[in-house]
């Protein structure tokens, strides 16, 4: 038996220091795949970014607001379908050799995804009249939606990609999206070279290139991992392709009450950043400067969290479906503290060496990039602190979610995010012209609050699991 993928197996007069330690290997094992596989698909749009720069200014621009509402409506979706993870995990917690209830719910998020693809194209194909009505270039709203005409089509096959993603994650099986994302950054790096600036004979397509590429790449993704589900032993046995068309509209409700909430909290969560950084336009330039580049190192970091929030969801979830309430604390705790500890350590090194991270990002021997340097500085060690919080947070979601428990942490989210966080970051920002400071104090007050609050009902489902054991 596979000691680390088999959450309920526990050897006899096992210490606790023993079960600690072997728990944290396990997510350990299946994190860093995870972790992994979350950076690769942050290369995908850093690629995309890298080629259109080259082509100008007003063409980045175009494209950024493209890209920004397209990952709006694509976040959302990703929610949606996300809820595959818990109830696969939960499903293979009560009898890990359930093909049945794996393959309807994987076949109920393929549905899901074509539900949801189909209005969301429509919106998308429409996104000239939504720019300008919120006041943008009509130039600018017209190449952006031009670009939008190829993008929106990588919706589906990615959506597609999510749920199979979900599904090898479950199964603890990361390796193999790991692969596929991998392969998916070097295919899509030649695909946007080749399109973008029409070398091996193409035309130069420039926006249409990149719209092309993605969709290509993403298309690519999906099939991947479809073909390794059909063609490997241990995954095609589920038949998860098979007899598609049955409808089966009471895993598909389920899917849809798990998945509604997890896609309004992943909405919330991003969209607060968004507002930060128009926030941050109002203030000026140079916080503008300084706000991405600590941003940017910030998200880097949070992709270990999400991973380990992954890894909650899948270890809680069949620990659950298990009924066995010391192994969901066990699982649920260890990701916590592997999440919430990594973002220590980082907050650490975030403030004794600030300028290693810059640098990165800014030359810092340029004279010119002194005042945003000195300010992201500033905002580093701000992040410090906001590293710790919203790790905590991005790992309890997840172990929330292993419970299957969606509908309550939404309203945290609404109410940390949006009742408190950005309501205090421009009070702080504007009012007591804190500026770009106060911004950023609001956002860890925000993510601070979630944190606890999702922790603190962890807690209580733990106690309340502990109490009515299954």
């Amino acid at each position: 038996m596979d000691r680390t993928i088999d959450a309920g197996f526990r050897e006899p007069h096992e210490s606790g220091t023993q079960r600690w330690s072997r728990e944290m290997a396990a997510a350990l094992k299946l994190g860093w795949p995870l972790i992994f596989t979350n950076l690769s698909q942050a290369a995908l749009t850093a690629t995309d970014v890298i080629f259109i720069g080259r082509l100008g200014a007003d063409t980045l621009a175009s494209a950024l607001l493209a890209t920004s509402f397209y990952h709006t409506l694509m976040i959302f979706s990703m929610g949606l379908v996300s809820a595959v993870m818990p109830m696969i995990a939960i499903a293979l917690g009560k009898n890990r050799h359930s093909v049945r209830d794996v393959r309807r719910t994987v076949r109920q998020g393929l549905w899901t995804v074509i539900m949801i693809s189909i209005p969301v194209w429509i919106v998308l194909w429409h996104c000239e009249e939504i720019f300008l009505f919120l006041g943008q270039r009509p130039d600018i709203a017209a190449r952006s939606t031009d670009f939008m005409h190829t993008l929106q089509w990588a919706l589906l096959p990615y959506l597609g990609y999510i749920v199979l993603r979900s599904f090898f994650a479950a199964m603890e099986k990361p390796m193999w999206t790991l692969l596929i994302a991998a392969l998916a950054i070097g295919f899509n790096a030649l695909a946007g070279w080749t399109l973008i600036f029409g070398h091996f004979g193409f035309p130069r397509m420039e926006l249409h290139g990149a719209g092309i590429a993605t969709t290509a790449s993403s298309t690519m993704m999906f099939l991947g991992l479809a073909f390794i589900t059909v063609r490997h032993h241990r995954f095609r046995r589920y038949h998860l392709f098979g007899r598609f068309w049955r409808p089966d509209w009471a895993r598909l409700r389920e899917l849809w009450r798990i998945g509604i909430p997890m896609a309004l909290t992943f909405v919330f969560e991003t969209s607060i950043f968004y507002a930060a950084v128009v926030m941050m336009g109002r203030i000026g330039p140079t916080a503008m400067a300084a706000h991405a580049v600590a941003i940017q190192i910030a998200s880097l970091s949070f992709m270990v969290p999400l991973g380990f929030g992954q890894v909650a969801t899948v270890r809680v979830g069949r620990a659950y479906g298990r009924g066995d309430p010391q192994a969901v604390a066990y699982a649920g705790w260890s990701a916590y503290a592997l999440g919430v500890g990594f973002m220590a350590v980082m907050g650490l090194l975030m403030v004794l060496i600030p300028r290693v991270f810059i640098g990165v990002f800014l030359d810092l021997h340029d004279p010119q990039n002194l005042p945003v340097m000195e300010l992201a500085v500033t905002f580093l060690a701000l992040a410090a602190l906001f590293q710790i919080v919203d790790g905590a947070q991005a790992v309890a979601a997840g172990m929330l979610r292993g419970l299957r428990d969606t509908r309550i942490p939404m309203f945290l989210a609404l109410f940390g995010y949006w009742g408190v966080g950005l309501p205090l970051g421009a009070l702080l920002a504007f009012q007591f012209e804190l500026g770009g400071v106060g911004i950023w104090l609001g956002l860890a007050a925000g993510l601070g609050i979630v944190s606890v609050l999702m922790t603190l009902r962890w807690r209580r489902h733990l106690a309340h699991i502990s109490a009515h054991p299954a």
